[in-house]
């Protein structure tokens, strides 16, 4: 039997499928989704390939972990947020302070490299529809305030969006970032 280092057997295979998908992460980032094979996320995991396949069926089968799990972090973060504010004003400072703080930890990272990626259709509608669910609560709160082709107004506030996380990746300072942020997004809507 294998030695483990976890006080059950769950706890190791999570930890085991965790290690993994890190490691899919980092070799996605570096080198791009052609990359992400089982051969390469086994070695950079310190598990031997045999042991990929205990956890996923394919790298395509890793990448959609990578998707689904960064979407469900960036969702509570989004939800937790939200959760005590009523004003959709207060809607869109929560939103984007919460999606700068995720961009400060890197945490944009993964999906943006997919989205760059050379995917199998079914995996970029997946990443494209969890997107779209994420927004969504952005897009509401600029709906009730911007009645006049909220639409339209919400994709020019998500590519303001796009550009505050970008510069957050590049260094810049969360907080000032988010301050400009908001006031421009108030000063477009007002």
């Amino acid at each position: 039997m294998p030695k483990i280092n976890a006080a059950t057997v769950a706890e190791h295979r999570a930890q085991q499928r965790a290690a993994l998908v890190r490691a899919a992460i980092d070799i996605l980032i570096e080198q791009g989704a052609g990359a992400v094979t089982p051969g390469a996320v086994g070695a950079r995991a310190g598990l031997a390939r045999s042991s990929f396949y205990q956890y996923f069926p394919s790298g395509a089968a890793i990448l959609a972990a990578i998707v689904e799990d960064a979407f469900a972090a960036a969702d509570t973060a989004r939800d937790q947020a939200l959760r005590t504010v009523e004003h959709p004003a207060g809607h869109i400072d929560a939103f984007v302070r919460a999606e700068l703080r995720l961009a400060a930890q890197g945490l944009h990272r993964p999906a943006a490299a997919l989205m760059r990626a050379e995917l199998p259709q079914e995996c970029r509608d997946r990443v494209h529809e969890l997107h779209r669910l994420h927004y969504l609560p952005l897009q509401e709160a600029i709906a009730e305030l911007s009645p006049t082709a909220p639409q339209l107004t919400a994709q020019l506030v998500g590519g303001l969006l796009q550009s505050a996380m970008a510069a957050v990746e590049g260094g810049a300072d969360p907080d000032h970032v988010a301050e400009r942020t908001l006031r421009l997004i108030h000063h477009g809507l007002g």
